[in-house]
């Protein structure tokens, strides 16, 4: 739920009309941190433009699987059980269609550091987003240095920020 006042979907006319319906699901329902928009409808155009490129482009080199894990950390780390919620139901669809046990990586998520089943380049990537949720200020080109060492490349990187960033975004105090 919003702290500020939304226009529901029953209520939308015009370009916010017209966006509501391109965003809602297949129930028809809008979820709460895209009303949250309402006021300003060009915002959330954005919104759902970065949300579409940070986690579901084709472009992405990272499992989704993986970038949806580093939103649900982000969350948790946020304390944003919405999207908590709705993206830890995401990955668990994503898992199991990549026969991996969702059970274990959302028990692993919990620690706010995950260890196994994620390998030792995953837990690390994952440490740096915790670091980037919590003290972005100390981010430092070691952090970074470390990440490559661990085998990622520098677009694999932006694509982990992108992805924290994003749900730094859509987390509270939003909702």
């Amino acid at each position: 739920m919003a702290f500020i006042n939304v226009i529901p979907p029953a209520e939308a006319s015009g370009r916010l009309e017209k966006i509501y319906k391109q965003v809602q699901a297949p129930g028809g329902q809008v979820d709460n941190v895209l009303q949250a928009h309402s006021l300003r409808p060009h915002s959330l155009a954005g919104h759902m433009s970065i949300y579409k490129a940070a986690l579901h482009h084709s472009g992405n080199v990272l499992p989704q699987w993986y970038l949806e894990a580093v939103g649900v950390l982000v969350s948790r780390l946020n304390g944003c059980d919405y999207c908590d919620g709705h993206h830890s139901a995401g990955l668990q669809r994503l898992l199991q269609a990549d026969a991996k046990d969702p059970a274990a990586y959302l028990a692993a998520l919990d620690q706010h550091v995950p260890a196994e089943p994620f390998t030792s380049k995953e837990q690390l990537g994952l440490a740096y987003v915790q670091k980037l949720t919590q003290q972005p200020w100390q981010i430092e080109s070691a952090d970074i240095e470390a990440l490559r060492a661990a085998g990622f490349a520098d677009g694999e990187i932006l694509e982990i920020n992108q992805v924290a960033s994003y749900f730094a975004y859509a987390n509270p105090p939003v909702l």
